[in-house]
């Protein structure tokens, strides 16, 4: 029941956000809940391999690389939704990344 409550509030921090950062755009509520579940997904089975094979980079940045991970994971995301879910550039899923993470921290 938590998985679900936690999709669906994923799903409304994700319409809420491509509404109101440039560069993000979602097609509505449903395909939001559809973006939570892609990024679910990927976060867990794409995520522990990037973040293996870029340890070395990762301790050397101090771990802000993997902020270009969560970027390229969003990336990924866009490409699999298609035109329901689209993220401009790397740029734009950085900062779509950074703030839903801290938007997830704050309401989790």
């Amino acid at each position: 029941m938590s998985f679900i409550i936690s999709l669906l509030v994923t799903g409304f921090l994700v319409f809420i956000l491509a509404k109101i950062l440039p560069g993000v755009s979602v097609e509505s509520y449903g395909a939001a809940v559809g973006v939570a579940f892609v990024l679910g997904i990927l976060n867990a089975i794409v995520r522990p391999v990037l973040a293996f094979l870029s340890f070395p980079i990762t301790f050397l940045t101090l771990g802000l690389f993997s902020l270009v991970i969560t970027a390229v994971i969003i990336l990924l995301a866009s490409a699999i939704m298609g035109k329901k879910f689209h993220v401009d550039g790397f740029l734009s899923a950085l900062i779509f990344g950074v703030v839903l993470g801290i938007a997830r921290a704050i309401i989790g």
